[in-house]
C-alpha cells in the first residue's frame, strides 16, 4: 500500500482510538488528536512500533490550538492525505423546553465548528495538492430527529449538510468527500450525555449486540482504500438490532 498519512481527531477512545489501531496496523502513518494527552501518549507507545505516530494535543472548540497545532506538523507529517473528523459528544437528552444552553454550546461548538476548524487548517493543502480524502463521522441523528434529541440531531443534521456542501466544493479539485453515519455503537458516548451515569449509560446497550468501535474502524478502512475513481459519499450503518434512533429490538 502507499504510504499515506492519516488525520485523526477524538483519537483517544472509541471510534477514533479503534480506527488508529487498525490503520497502523496497515502501516499508515497516524497522526492522532485529541484533548486527553496522558491517552495520546499511550497510544503513541502502543501503535509507535508498528507505524510513524505524531500526536496533537487540543480541544477541536479552540480555533487558535486547532490551527496552531496543525501549522506546527513537522515535515515528514505535513502533507495529510486522509482526514478523520471523528471528534463529537452528545450532552444530555432534554426536552428542548428543559435543555441546557451550556450542552447546546458544547454539541454545537464540538460537533459543528470543531469540524470546520480543523477542515479549514488542513484542506487549503489537499487543494494544492489537489488529492485527498476527508472522512466526516456523522450518526443516524443526522438523518432523522428523536425525542430529546433536539440539539444534538441539529448538531448531526449540519454534519450532514456540510458533509455534501464540501463533497460539491472540492469536486473540481479531485478530493474524496463522504460520511459514515452510525446508529449505536458501544463507546464512552452515553457516560459522556449522561454525564458520568455508569448506570443509565449501560443501559443504553443492554439487551442486544450494539455495534463496536471497530466495526465502524473497519468501514473507514474500506472506504479510504478503494481505487481512486470510488467514493463512498454516504454510508448509514446500524447494529441489527436498530431499526431506527426509537427502535431496538431487545431480548426480554
Amino acid at each position: 500500500m502507499e504510504e499515506r498519512t492519516v488525520l485523526i481527531t477524538g483519537a483517544t477512545s472509541g471510534i477514533g482510538k479503534a480506527t488508529a489501531n487498525l490503520l497502523a496496523k496497515e502501516g499508515f502513518r497516524l497522526i492522532l488528536c485529541g484533548r486527553r494527552e496522558e491517552r495520546l501518549k499511550e497510544i503513541q507507545k502502543d501503535l509507535g512500533s508498528k507505524t510513524e505516530v505524531h500526536t496533537l494535543n487540543f480541544d477541536v472548540r479552540d480555533r487558535e490550538a486547532v490551527f496552531g497545532s496543525i501549522s506546527s506538523l513537522p515535515e515528514a507529517f505535513s502533507k495529510i492525505d486522509v482526514l478523520i473528523n471523528n471528534a463529537g459528544n452528545a450532552h444530555g437528552l432534554d426536552p428542548i423546553n428543559e435543555g441546557s444552553m451550556d450542552d447546546w454550546d458544547a454539541m454545537m461548538d464540538i460537533n459543528v465548528k470543531g469540524l470546520l476548524y480543523v477542515s479549514r487548517a488542513i484542506i487549503p493543502q489537499m487543494v494544492e495538492h489537489k488529492s485527498g480524502h476527508i472522512i466526516n463521522i456523522g450518526s443516524t441523528a443526522g438523518k432523522e430527529v428523536y425525542p430529546n434529541g433536539n440539539v444534538y440531531c441539529a448538531s448531526k443534521h449540519a454534519v450532514d449538510a456540510i458533509n455534501q456542501g464540501m463533497r460539491i466544493d472540492l469536486n473540481a479539485h479531485g478530493i474524496r468527500v463522504g460520511a459514515i453515519n452510525p446508529g449505536l455503537v458501544e463507546t464512552e458516548f452515553s457516560q459522556v450525555r449522561f454525564k458520568g451515569d455508569d448506570t443509565r449509560a449501560e443501559k443504553v446497550y443492554q439487551g442486544y449486540q450494539p455495534l463496536l468501535p471497530e466495526d465502524i474502524a473497519e468501514l473507514i478502512l474500506f472506504t479510504i482504500t478503494r481505487p481512486s475513481h470510488v467514493n463512498i459519499a454516504d454510508l448509514v450503518v446500524m447494529p441489527t438490532a436498530q431499526a431506527n434512533s426509537t427502535i431496538v429490538k431487545k431480548a426480554l
